[in-house]
Formats: C-alpha cells, sequence, structure tokens
C-alpha cells in the first residue's frame, strides 16, 4: 500500500491508532479489510482507508468491530499521549 500523502483528518480520533496497531501486528490493510467484512461489517476498501486517514466519521458500531477483529480493548482505540486512557478513566468517556 502506498505511503499516505495527505495530512490526517479531523472527522475521527481512532484512525491513527488504528493503523499503528494494524501494523505493529503485521496486519496488511486488505486483510484488516477481510476480517472486518467476515465478522458481518459492511465496508469498502476506500471507506476503510477513510477512517484511518480521519476523513470520514467511524460508527460505534465499525469502532466495536476494529477493535473486535485486532483484539484490543476499545479503550485502546481512544489511547493518545494527552489521556492516557485506562480501565479506570475509561468508564467515564
Amino acid at each position: 500500500m502506498r505511503p499516505r500523502s495527505k495530512k490526517l483528518g479531523d472527522k475521527n480520533v481512532i484512525g491513527s491508532r488504528v493503523v499503528q496497531i494494524r501494523k505493529s501486528q503485521g496486519l496488511k490493510h486488505g486483510d484488516f479489510l477481510t476480517k472486518l467484512q467476515l465478522i458481518g461489517l459492511n465496508i469498502s476498501s476506500t471507506a476503510l482507508t477513510r477512517l484511518e486517514g480521519q476523513d470520514r466519521h467511524a460508527k460505534d458500531y465499525e469502532v466495536f468491530a476494529v477493535a473486535k477483529v485486532l483484539n484490543v480493548d476499545i479503550c485502546e482505540l481512544y489511547k493518545t499521549r494527552e489521556n492516557g486512557c485506562d480501565r479506570t478513566n475509561s468508564e467515564t468517556l
């Protein structure tokens, strides 16, 4: 896959974390897309690219499916250097 040529958008806060986690697990974009579709998420390659690039809003059920496929707590997708997002404060999000 080509490197991102555009800056990240501002439509969601999870896109860059999704890419970071996906790549750390050695999961390619196409394989990730297939796994999402296999658990029932109706998402296209373009929509996933835009979600990862923060160019589209992430729906609640998409966040759930992404966390499930990546085998991470939903809170991990929202984790930033600023918020730390741990289980003790995730209940208040």
